[in-house]
């Protein structure tokens, strides 16, 4: 068993990363200027920065698929079609599709993002979450972080629910819960009281703690946001200055020179003013000498800036003023393409490892044996691709047998390559058998 540990503890814990969480999550919601505005103050706010991770999400997550194949064994051809079967009823009952969208937007955001899977027992199926990892907490062996020895989650509990699964425990409208795991134990409390101990059900902490981005030597990842707080921030300064002068500007400041008295001036049309032999008076034009265009620079080296920073150049978001397509488009968009790839290292490591342990739960507890398969992560191109050209492309590397028609198929982007195959195989006999038939009958 844990024993010894002290939920109150996880207060003290990870104090600076749920700090960098919040304020992360502060900048992501639109809360981007610091302090109180001065008096007369313009603040505009222009979050750029939840537009980059949203694409950039999106990009990440185009055409993910997994499916199961063979190990070292040779396993039938209907067992590895039934445990596909099974993986998709995981997915569809979990609704993962949506799930990990937004997990993902999560992870960009906070840095970190994480998956629980258990099983329900009442309704016998795989259940998939994902907590808010601002209430995970996790120690690993040495300085090996690939080996997680415990896991803390602690999340909040309405009062009913407290009293109705742990009846007798005292509750004022909400309770804090932790769940603390190890390979070999569970345990259960309840604002800071222990309601159950025992052995781990599954033999293994069914968590999955990811990094959005790695960073060396550390357990914990990088979020999205981090590179783009200062350019934000100073652009929407600048923007909220310039702003600041375009109203000035309409709404013109009256200077008067060598005049003692003002009572009675006003700036109204039709107005008419007696000045004295040397006093003078004019508009005081804010836009004159270029001032404008130096502000317009500034605030397009600002943009520029925060598009590298990001690594999402402007084509990202159809704003190229070129026709770009094929090798061009890559070149333009490699910066987006490596982010992608580094994040989709990650990712395929992570969903192969949720449906181990998807299927390590059907094997324990329906007997389906699922365990001794691989899953296969595959990925569809980020880049629009011209279609007419790689059918071709595919049909050119099948006649010539480097590749086979599943494999045309899946790089095509069909889901399902080993139905697909099975219907042509259908087709190709039935139109043979034709052929034979009306060879008979000549």
């Amino acid at each position: 068993m844990t024993g010894g540990f002290n939920p109150a503890d996880l207060n003290r814990t990870d104090n600076r990363r749920l700090k960098r969480y919040r304020e992360m999550l502060a900048f992501y919601s639109g809360r981007q200027w610091s302090g109180r505005p001065g008096r007369n103050e313009k603040r505009l706010t222009f979050n750029y920065a939840r537009v980059v991770v949203d694409k950039l999400t999106s990009y990440l997550m185009s055409g993910l698929s997994l499916h199961p194949s063979a190990g070292a064994g040779d396993e039938a051809k209907e067992y590895i079609e039934d445990a596909g079967r099974a993986l998709k009823r995981v997915y569809r009952d979990n609704d993962l599709e949506i799930l990990d969208y937004e997990t993902e937007v999560d992870t960009a955001i906070l840095g970190d993002g994480c998956y629980k899977i258990t099983w329900d027992n009442r309704l016998k199926k795989v259940r998939v979450s994902a907590p808010d990892v601002q209430g995970v907490f996790a120690w690993w062996r040495g300085d090996d972080t690939s080996r997680v020895r415990k896991v803390a989650a602690r999340y909040p509990l309405e009062e009913d629910e407290v009293r109705r699964l742990y009846p007798g425990i005292p509750v004022n409208n909400e309770a804090v819960l932790v769940e603390v795991w190890t390979g070999e134990s569970f345990e259960l409390f309840v604002n800071q009281t222990r309601v159950e101990e025992k052995p781990n059900p599954y033999g293994f902490i069914p968590f999955v703690i990811f990094p959005n981005l790695k960073e060396a030597k550390s357990f914990w990842g990088k979020s999205d946001m981090e590179a783009l707080v200062e350019p934000q921030t100073e652009l929407n300064r600048a923007l909220s200055q310039l702003g600041h002068i375009l109203e000035l500007s309409g709404n013109p400041v009256c200077v008067l020179e060598n005049v003692e008295r003002a009572e009675g001036i006003s700036v109204n049309p039709g107005a008419v003013w007696t000045l004295p032999e040397d006093a003078r008076a004019y508009l005081l034009d804010l836009l004159g000498g270029g001032g404008v265009d130096l502000h317009l620079g500034y605030i397009e080296l600002l943009y520029r800036a925060l598009h590298d920073t990001a690594e999402s150049p402007r084509a990202a978001f159809g704003g190229t003023t070129r026709d770009l397509s094929g090798v061009a488009l890559e070149v333009e968009l490699q910066p987006l393409l490596h982010k992608v790839w580094r994040k989709r290292l990650i990712r395929t490591a992570v969903y192969r490892k949720r449906a181990e342990m998807a299927f390590k739960l059907m094997d324990m507890f329906t007997g389906t044996g699922y365990g001794g398969l691989d899953i296969d992560v595959d990925w569809r191109p980020v880049l629009p691709r011209d279609y007419s050209r790689a059918v071709g492309d595919e049909e050119k590397l099948v006649q010539s047998g480097i590749h086979s028609r599943r494999r045309a198929m899946n790089n095509l982007g069909l889901d399902d390559e080993e139905g697909e195959f099975e219907r042509w195989l259908g087709e190709r006999r039935a139109i043979m058998g034709m052929n034979r038939e009306m060879n008979v009958k000549k």
